[in-house]
């Protein structure tokens, strides 16, 4: 058996300008700040003599490898999305960057998920790819509208009760 898994499918390129904005701010942050500060730790442990019993240098270099594959990885990411800043066309349809509120049917209960791009997913605040199974079934979709998303977990039953901006 080989451990050899096909890539997934490509995400979606878009992101939305605080994503993008929150990018940058990371880029700045390992190039300007944490990168320099490595750089003159594993500097200092290189003055120290024999390097390979050097937990300093050798524990240094690697990060500065993280911090340098982790800058390339995020600017490539910047390259290739499209920012997306501006409102639709029409507001009362759900697309990219919206707020949508949804019923769940079987429960009852209401939940404000926000459509973003794959960089910006974070569940604890219900911020949802725009790649998802919910939010591809929630896209085109106008208030009072009902569907039907098939999960992991099951079928859900969702109405679209809002939608933001």
């Amino acid at each position: 058996m080989s451990r050899y898994r096909p890539p997934g499918p490509k995400s979606s390129p878009y992101i939305t300008a605080e994503g993008a904005a929150g990018i940058r701010a990371e880029i700045r942050q390992l190039w300007k700040v944490e990168r320099p500060e490595v750089t003159q730790v594993v500097h200092e442990a290189a003055k120290n003599g024999d390097r390979s019993e050097n937990g300093d240098y050798i524990y240094g270099k690697r990060r500065l490898r993280e911090i340098d594959s982790r800058v390339r990885y995020l600017t490539k990411r910047l390259e290739d999305a499209k920012i997306i800043e501006d409102k639709p066309r029409d507001p009362s349809m759900v697309f990219f960057s919206a707020w949508v509120t949804v019923e769940d049917q079987d429960s009852v209960e209401q939940i404000t998920y926000r459509l973003v791009g794959s960089d910006e997913i974070d569940a604890s605040q219900n911020w949802i790819s725009i790649d998802s199974p919910i939010a591809r079934a929630l896209v085109g979709k106008s208030v009072d509208d009902e569907i039907t998303v098939k999960t992991p977990s099951g079928e859900r039953f969702l109405v679209v009760t809002a939608i933001k901006y």
